[in-house]
């Protein structure tokens, strides 16, 4: 079986024979990220319907979270792509969030194939896994992910959207060169540039003339791992291309400053982020 996008081609058989190795979301944080910050938001699910799902992708079947309205529907849906810290607490919370907002949001677990991080405490241990991931596979579990869905009768997937993390906000860029049906994507300081692998063949800068969809890119001044020279050169990469996308850059702002476990959360910024985020997706058709 192929898979193909709209711009980008891959064999199925690329991935298909990983064997699974997480067959459920952990409760709580990541080990990784303890002691979490007295900031710490935990959103509640009254009014909402939440919980574990599972998602059958190519070869197998993976976990997932999901979050919606309690009645009603169907809802504009929002795929959320996890952190390198996997789905844990805070993906759950941001979904929870989104559901309050009145959309079906779920977050895949897109290393099920690879390695369980949650359970992991060391940085290097977490890294090796993400660095197995194939980011086609990633498309490919998104693609399935949207499938089921639909499936539900509870996602309106014509009014579909993306966010993601950090790992996630860079598969926000390369999901919107992917899926010509996503309507609007946000990615919260996406890592721009990896080296290139067969694991992850393109970086965002070299997609940039095939993101039709309109993207919003969220990004710290203050960010070690995404340096602005980096930034700027993805802005004016969209612009040349006549690309629909923008992004803003907070100055003297960290890494991971919606991440209010941990001591890179900076609330001023995080919260003019979520309201533009969910400006934007209500700007695109999500909504």
């Amino acid at each position: 079986m192929d898979m193909r996008g709209d711009n980008i081609y891959y064999p199925a058989s690329q991935f298909s024979r990983r064997a699974f190795i997480v067959g459920s979301i952990a409760a709580g944080f990541a080990l990784a990220v303890l002691p979490v910050s007295a900031e710490t938001i935990v959103t509640d699910a009254t009014g909402l319907s939440v919980g574990e799902v599972k998602i059958p992708v190519i070869g197998g079947t993976i976990p997932g979270y999901r979050a919606m309205p309690e009645t009603g529907g169907p809802f504009p849906t929002i795929l959320v792509v996890q952190e390198i810290f996997g789905v844990h607490e805070h993906i759950k919370d941001i979904c929870r969030r989104l559901a309050k907002n009145g959309y079906f949001a779920v977050a895949p677990a897109l290393y099920a194939r690879e390695g369980d991080v949650g359970q992991m405490s060391n940085i290097g241990q977490i890294m090796r896994v993400v660095e197995k991931v194939p980011e086609q596979q990633v498309a490919s579990d998104l693609d399935a992910t949207v499938k089921w869905a639909e499936d539900t009768h509870k996602a309106d997937t014509s009014r579909l959207g993306i966010v993601g993390f950090c790992w996630g906000g860079r598969q926000v860029w390369l999901y919107a060169a992917h899926n010509p049906q996503l309507k609007a994507g946000v990615s919260w300081y996406g890592v721009l540039e990896r080296p290139k692998t067969t694991m992850t063949p393109q970086n965002p800068i070299d997609l940039a003339p095939r993101i039709d969809t309109p993207v919003l890119g969220l990004y710290g001044g203050a960010d070690p791992a995404i340096p602005v020279a980096q930034i700027d050169a993805m802005r004016a990469a969209l612009k040349a291309a006549g690309k629909p996308s923008e992004i803003i850059v907070y100055p003297d702002t960290p890494h991971g400053f919606n991440a209010d476990y941990r001591s890179s959360y900076r609330p001023q910024q995080a919260r003019d982020a979520w309201q533009r985020m969910l400006s934007w997706f209500k700007q695109h058709g999500v909504a």
